[in-house]
């Protein structure tokens, strides 16, 4: 299965302060960010390529809350596969526009898969389209009912820009 994950790019002070000023100011420019941070523009411009290139910078596409676009509904599904298709499980499941992400687990399950739906009905849909695909032998899904902590790195670039690290 292939990974999407960034490469191991270590960051250091420097490079969590520059990301927190980027997550205070998502639009500022390598001049500005620059400026208030005290540091050279090819020093800045060095880094966001840098992290553009090796994936510490996600896709903008994470900033795009499925609800805006009609996806009330979010779940996670647990699937347990075929061990000799988990390959071509993870193919599948990325051709479902509703599936929105997909990690390779342990313990009793093989797969969690995030999922969006409009509705009730079309996560019935969605869940009907999981469990068609070759190798997948159960599923179990879990409504999202509220999101209490979203997805955030803040915490951890406030530590590591103290000096705290991993």
């Amino acid at each position: 299965m292939s990974s999407r994950e960034p490469n191991a790019v270590p960051l250091d002070a420097t490079d969590a302060r520059l990301l927190l000023e980027l997550v205070a100011n998502p639009r500022a420019t390598g001049v500005e960010l620059a400026a208030r941070l005290g540091l050279s523009r090819n020093t800045v411009q060095a880094r966001l390529a840098r992290w553009e290139s090796s994936g510490v910078l996600a896709s903008f596409e994470r900033r795009v809350d499925p609800r805006a676009l009609g996806y009330s509904l979010a779940a996670f599904v647990a699937v347990v596969v075929d061990q000799h298709r988990l390959d071509s499980v993870a193919a599948e499941l990325a051709e479902i526009p509703e599936v929105t992400e997909v990690c390779g687990m342990t313990g009793p399950t093989d797969l969690t898969v995030r999922v969006v739906a409009a509705d009730a009905e079309d996560l019935y849909r969605v869940a009907g389209s999981i469990l068609k695909i070759p190798g997948v032998e159960r599923t179990n899904m879990a409504l999202v009912m509220q999101s209490l902590v979203g997805p955030r790195i803040t915490p951890l670039l406030d530590r590591l820009a103290a000096g705290g690290g991993a």
